[in-house]
């Protein structure tokens, strides 16, 4: 049962797996991966960063995971604060969200069959995923937080002072750009899917300016890739219940 962890920002490689390169045809577009028989790994902005988050090819390289078999997927992101109670650098086991994006390529649902295509998202992050992550995480010695809710925005930019008040008044409690449509579109190819992110900058309007946080963020993604790898390899495809389609 191959499994897939999907990288974002500062995550383009697993240094200590043995991994080959392979490019997947899929009908939206090519996608780069690196795999072995258990696991894929897939960047999600390309192996260079080449793919703002507007303009990562989301519908490819869920189809590229479909493909290949994929139905547990970990992914991460690295994201803003915008909860006070949130702290920088410790990694979220995410529970739910909010999608501010648009002009997105959003569903494989462009037409439907007798009346098919809406995906359920009552329970968007798979819960047995997210406990054996949260357990990992720990096992590793990193603090984890349980839960949170990611604000999916558009990018590049940053968002605005009021944009953040906004959506902290609306229950978010992390912000950043690439989620939406990743998630909708893994739930609708029947993919169980557990997100970890890590707050690496406050919102806009929380501090004079946007800081990016640096020192030791290496230590830190290279654990969460542990913590995700040891996961996949404790779980079952059959131990997580899909999205249901209605």
């Amino acid at each position: 049962m191959v499994a897939a962890i999907i990288g974002g920002t500062g995550m383009y490689a697993i240094k200590d797996l043995d991994l080959h390169e392979e490019t997947i045809s899929t009908p939206y577009g090519a996608v780069p991966i690196r795999r072995n028989d258990d696991l894929v790994f897939l960047n999600r902005h390309g192996p260079n960063h080449s793919a703002p988050p507007h303009k990562v090819n989301y519908r490819a390289n869920i189809k590229a995971l479909a493909q290949l078999g994929v139905k547990r997927v970990c992914a991460t992101f690295a994201v803003g604060a915008i909860n006070p109670d949130f702290a920088l650098k410790v990694p979220v086991i995410l529970d739910d969200f909010i999608d501010f994006s648009s002009g997105r390529e959003h569903t494989f649902f462009d037409t439907m069959k007798n009346g098919v295509g809406d995906v359920d998202v009552s329970v968007p992050f798979c819960p047995v995923l997210s406990n054996v992550l949260e357990k990992e995480v720990r096992a590793l010695g990193l603090t984890v937080r349980r839960g949170g809710v990611y604000a999916s925005t558009n990018g590049p930019r940053f968002e605005s002072p009021a944009e953040i008040r906004a959506y902290r008044t609306l229950g978010a409690d992390v912000v950043g750009m690439t989620l939406c449509p990743e998630l909708p579109l893994a739930l609708e190819q029947g993919m169980s899917y557990a997100g970890l992110a890590f707050s690496i900058n406050w919102g806009a309007g929380m501090t004079p300016t946007i800081e990016l946080v640096h020192d030791d963020i290496d230590d830190i993604k290279t654990n969460m890739l542990r913590a995700m790898i040891n996961t996949l390899a404790a779980t079952r495809d059959d131990q997580c219940t899909p999205a249901r389609i209605l």
